[in-house]
């Protein structure tokens, strides 16, 4: 018999999305709980190790199809499950059955989103995504989740529920979106970027809840605004 020998290359960045999964049923665990900030901040957690898992695997050429696989897997219950339990358990259950499917229905809507990138990827840009990616639209979530948590805020609980509808409706749209995996900056505005980083983070240090709210708002948001005015431009020309 063959034995067939695995690299450390091919281990560990599943080994990283292993982790972003045990962050997501971590963080579901809080949500039942009632420790919601506890569930948002591990949403941010798989977040980051989601965006390492892909990094070392390019890094270290471990990319392979189980990884991709794997990955996906990772994603549904990270940034599918998990803010969908986390809005249910703080939010949806004073809203009875409308609670239940505004959760329900992001994670179907979630899951149909992957299963289309997965067989589309190879065929699409790298610099765009066609319909909200579900780790923005679980951030954005959270972030509402954050904001209702220290504010209390009455109107912002079906805000909430109707918007885990909508970005999940984005989600299986066909909305062009900003990947920001090959963005190039000209060397002429360099200095200018680094800047605006800085007080970006500055402002993500100060007020980081509100900062995340606004980041992932205006990312919703850009999609949006990017098909009405791809829209006017063509209805300009067909006249």
């Amino acid at each position: 018999m063959i034995k067939k020998e695995v690299k450390l290359n091919y281990i560990l960045p599943n080994l990283f999305t292993a982790s972003s999964i045990f962050a997501g049923v971590l963080s579901i665990i809080n949500a039942s709980s009632g420790h919601y900030k506890n569930a948002a901040w591990l949403i941010i957690l798989s977040l980051i190790l989601d965006g390492l898992d892909g990094k070392i695997a390019r890094l270290t050429k471990g990319e392979s199809k189980f990884g991709v696989e794997f990955d996906s897997l990772a994603d549904i219950i990270a940034f599918g499950v998990a803010p969908a339990m986390l809005i249910y358990f703080q939010i949806g259950h004073n809203y009875g059955k409308f609670g239940i499917l505004a959760s329900a229905l992001y994670v179907v809507l979630g899951a149909i989103r992957l299963a289309r990138f997965n067989i589309t990827t190879s065929k699409i840009d790298a610099s765009i995504f066609i319909g909200l990616p579900i780790p923005s639209a679980a951030l954005f979530l959270v972030s509402l989740s954050m904001l209702q948590g220290k504010y209390n805020i009455l109107i912002l609980e079906p805000f909430t529920l109707f918007s885990a509808i909508g970005v999940g409706l984005l989600m299986v749209s066909n909305i062009r979106y900003n990947s920001f995996k090959k963005v190039k900056i000209p060397k002429a505005i360099s200095f200018k970027v680094l800047v605006v980083l800085v007080l970006l983070f500055s402002l993500l240090y100060l007020i980081p809840i509100e900062a995340l709210s606004i980041f992932f708002t205006l990312y919703v948001l850009s999609g949006i605004i990017r098909a009405i005015y791809s829209y006017r431009r063509f209805m300009r020309f067909k006249r």
